[in-house]
């Protein structure tokens, strides 16, 4: 989160409506990509895990918004700390917050400011989660996203983007939240698959998505809320921020053509939607940090080069043998890296000064070392959220009662049930019964419905189907996929 304007101490503060109105609908659409996530990772998983991941990224904006109201945002963004590394407690219950603006934010009330952050930091711990998906407890990971907000995203927010952050007086750029967010939840999710294990399957398998239109809905929820996620992040109402909108569409658009037409020609030649949002998604990812500093044009480089990188990144997880279930590291943690990268090259102070920001800019305006400032960002965030998230999780394990990994059974039978008792998909609609060919589905072939659900094999094929809420007719060895 860039610094608006300059301005000296003493200068005097005028809050803007208009700007105060913009943040507070910025902050509502920033809210919406919370279940945005949950749906997009509800569609990419198994049927019996559907329900568990929604509610975990609901339950992850509840204990994360308590954790920012009683140290986050102190801790995270403190512009009354002299500390490189961490913020003060001024600010904690988020007392003497008022009205009184955020040096990052001269035109509107501090309070508003902290609710649109708290959005990040609520947003942050729900994506690391993906990389554990389908196969975590609901109670430790609550105390997880509180710990983890505390002791991973709260520092390097502060980094970033406090005033005496030590990435920010190096003059690294992230204009909304490259390092913070999707560095650190991509690396964070990653150490999350290493410390949890393999999925049960996990490479003799073929873990598919069950649920397209969750996948579609999903992504649409987070493209949506991505206007208010880096348009909001200019905390003005300005040119800058309709600006960072424009380029945040555009990466949205590229990403996804790029990383579907690469699918195409390598998975026989045919389109897929999971495809195309999964591109789009890393389109989005990688221009958050530059979306306030490049110009339109540069978009479709951002969107181009992340939707390749991204895609190919995915193959990591089979050649070196690591569970990322939801593929958060590839998208998040490489598109993330990527976008900061091209963030030294194409930023443009030319951009930043619509506002009145002053930046050196990067190579397109012969300021060299740029780049290597993004390198370092990247390459801390990502060091910081892989190492303190590792030890986090060994810690938990060693805790009675706080062992992140659900038991065998409840693996078996999904989330949904073992954790919550719920069904996302409780009913199920059978087709005419050929006589003398009825079986009973089996809880783990119905994604977790209790026996006596019943499906037929047509004489004249063995390949049988059932017809679900899901809503699409699917083979009978595909049940629980």
């Amino acid at each position: 989160m860039v610094s608006l304007l300059g301005r000296s101490d003493g200068e005097a503060l005028q809050v803007n409506s208009g700007d105060t109105a913009w943040i507070l609908v910025s902050s509502a659409l920033v809210f919406i990509m919370a279940p945005g996530v949950g749906y997009f990772y509800s569609g990419m998983a198994r049927s019996k895990n559907a329900v568990s991941l929604v509610f975990l990224c609901m339950i992850a904006m509840a204990i994360v918004s308590i954790q920012w109201m009683i140290w986050g945002y102190s801790l995270a963004l403190s512009d009354t700390s002299n500390n490189a590394f961490i913020g003060d407690l001024n600010y904690g219950l988020l007392l003497y917050v008022g009205d009184k603006p955020h040096v990052n934010a001269p035109t509107i009330p501090g309070d508003v400011y902290a609710l649109f952050q708290c959005m990040f930091a609520a947003l942050t711990p729900a994506l690391a989660l993906g990389g554990a998906a389908e196969r975590i407890r609901i109670l430790p990971a609550v105390l997880f996203c509180f710990v983890w907000t505390t002791i991973v995203y709260d520092p390097i927010a502060y980094w970033s983007w406090a005033p005496k952050g030590w990435m920010n007086v190096m003059g690294s750029l992230d204009y909304a939240g490259g390092t913070p967010v999707h560095i650190a939840s991509g690396f964070g999710a990653l150490a999350f698959s290493l410390v949890l294990g393999k999925r049960q399957g996990f490479g003799s398998e073929k873990f598919a998505p069950h649920n397209y239109l969750n996948i579609i809905l999903g992504t649409s929820l987070l493209w949506f809320g991505w206007f208010g996620f880096n348009g909001g992040s200019a905390v003005a109402s300005n040119g800058r921020a309709g600006l960072a909108a424009t380029v945040t569409h555009i990466a949205a658009c590229m990403g996804g053509l790029s990383w579907s037409f690469i699918a195409y020609f390598r998975h026989g030649k045919k389109f897929s939607s999971f495809h195309f949002c999964s591109g789009a998604i890393s389109g989005l990812v990688a221009i958050t940090p530059a979306s306030g500093f490049v110009r339109p044009w540069s978009a479709l480089v951002f969107g181009l080069i992340s939707g390749i990188a991204c895609h190919f990144a995915v193959d990591f997880k089979e050649k070196f043998g690591f569970d990322d279930a939801l593929d958060v590291f590839a998208v998040h943690g490489v598109g993330g890296v990527v976008g900061n990268l091209l963030t030294g090259i194409f930023a443009s102070k030319e951009v930043a000064a619509l506002n009145g920001a002053i930046i050196k800019g990067g190579w397109m305006d012969r300021h060299w070392v740029q780049f290597g400032y993004q390198l370092a960002a990247s390459c801390s965030g990502a060091g910081w959220s892989f190492v303190i998230t590792g030890i986090i999780l060994i810690i938990f394990n060693f805790i009675p009662g706080l062992h992140l990994r659900i038991h065998e059974e409840g693996e078996i039978s999904g989330t949904d049930m073992a954790e919550m008792g719920e069904h996302g998909y409780k009913f199920a609609t059978i087709e005419p019964l050929p006589v003398g060919r009825e079986r009973t589905l089996s809880a783990e072939e119905n994604g977790g419905v209790p026996r006596g659900i019943v499906f037929a094999n047509p004489p004249s094929s063995n390949k049988s189907t059932v017809t679900n809420t899901e809503g699409s007719e699917k083979p009978a060895s595909m049940r629980g996929v």
